[in-house]
């Protein structure tokens, strides 16, 4: 842009000043300003304004309405999370007699079927199956458009041959199959080692409540019982997500121990520290503390078993396979399906989803088999046991002392009639 800055006089005669000697008449004439050019070349941006708000700046709006974008996509599946998450946190219940007879009922399919809308295993399916089966639906949309012509000619028709499907798909069978059978190994091995702690605590109970019989170990002894008590309650605490431990732990220990365990870092290993220091205050012969120290192993066997399930998972390459089979499955499965299925590809896409993703959900929930095992009914149980023990061993054992005593009775009399028998024969 050019704007008129200040004036210049100019002669009108350009002639010597020798021919004449008055000075020459001047123009004036306007000289414009021009903007020069810059050394570098500048950089032209682009912006987009928006129409409701003049005072906040472009930028932030898009980014606002992005944001916004990806929090509607990202509120189903945080749904569907939040409420698997909250299902995996719910207590399991032991099963019994009248729940088997209701687990193999012939009504067992429509009871499962009913409660579909409340499987955590279904919940956790919607994200996957509704994104697969809209992109169906938009394959199939497209292709409809392309055969009745209301697209331009050159966008191709979305189909291919089923052959590579078919060539496939025992791979991703096989992939589901070993994904899941890892899985249950890994259920089994959390079941093995919650059985023998169950095993080892009732067992180490018993050998305390029968071996120390001193009365001046009396406190020391109850101590100790509720110490065995405590660590399946500590352990399932370490091992499950969300549990309370100063709940489950406080109608155990006494609250200057309960204080002391939830200080540390490692609630089982403190509480085993608790065991062991009992075990060597308690007025027992060599033999027998050695004996029942030899009963921590199992303690420590067990958490060593537990932390490697929870800490190391199935390999993640072999997990990552699977799930990346899986989505480009079933990207490409309304293409291949095209020629043989035209609209059907949308409810067989739904289908196919739904019963694969839900094969491969069933192991993944699985792999981490301690939320699956009902461990609050496994510790109350071993409560119950061991209360129960407690409170039948001095009953047990007065029936026991009496049992010796009439059996000493009656050999003494018996040894008396014999004799007397003998006096009265003739000599």
């Amino acid at each position: 842009m050019r704007k008129p800055t200040n004036t210049i006089h100019l002669p009108t005669n350009l002639a010597s000043p020798s021919s004449s000697s008055s000075p020459p008449p001047l123009r004036t004439i306007q000289t414009f300003n021009f903007t020069p050019f810059p050394s570098k070349p500048t950089k032209l941006s682009f912006r987009v304004s928006s129409s409701h708000s003049g005072d906040s700046p472009p930028t932030s709006s898009s980014s606002s309405q992005t944001l916004n974008l990806i929090s509607i996509l990202r509120a189903v599946p945080d749904w569907a999370d939040a409420v698997k998450e909250r299902r995996m946190q719910q207590k399991k219940s032991l099963y019994n007699h009248e729940t088997w007879v209701q687990h193999r009922s012939s009504w067992r399919h429509i009871r499962h079927l009913l409660s579909s809308l409340s499987s955590r295993v279904i919940l956790s399916l919607i994200p996957p199956v509704i994104a697969f089966t809209s992109v169906a639906t938009v394959i199939a949309s497209y292709n409809s458009a392309v055969i009745s012509h209301w697209l331009p000619e050159f966008f191709p028709l979305l189909r291919a041959s089923s052959l590579p499907y078919q060539l496939t798909a025992p791979a991703l069978a096989l992939l589901l199959v070993f994904r899941t059978e890892a899985s249950y190994s890994r259920f089994e091995e959390g079941r093995k080692a919650w059985t023998k702690i169950i095993a080892g605590t009732n067992d180490f109970a018993r050998q305390v409540i029968a071996g120390v019989e001193s009365s001046g170990d009396a406190l020391l002894k109850k101590a100790l019982l509720q110490y065995i008590m405590a660590f399946p309650v500590a352990l399932k605490c370490h091992v499950i997500y969300g549990s309370d431990a100063r709940q489950d732990l406080q109608n155990l220990l006494e609250v200057d121990d309960l204080a002391v365990v939830l200080s540390s870092k490692h609630h089982p290993r403190c509480i085993i520290e608790f065991i062991s220091l009992s075990l060597q205050l308690l007025h027992l012969d060599d033999a027998r503390r050695l004996v029942l120290e030899s009963k921590l192993s199992c303690f420590h066997e067990g958490i060593g078993v537990c932390e490697q399930l929870m800490g190391i998972p199935i390999p993640l390459s072999y997990t990552r396979l699977t799930s990346r089979f899986l989505v480009l499955w079933h990207l490409t499965l309304p293409i291949i399906l095209w020629d043989d299925c035209n609209w059907i590809v949308v409810p067989a896409t739904f289908i196919s989803a739904a019963s694969l993703f839900c094969i491969e959900e069933v192991g993944v929930l699985i792999e981490e088999p301690f939320p699956m095992l009902a461990l609050d009914e496994l510790c109350k149980l071993v409560h119950n046991n061991i209360q129960e023990s407690i409170a039948n061993e001095k009953l047990i054992r007065a029936q026991l002392i009496a049992k010796r005593k009439n059996s000493s009775d009656n050999k003494h009399s018996t040894n008396g009639r014999f004799s007397s028998e003998v006096d009265r024969k003739p000599g």
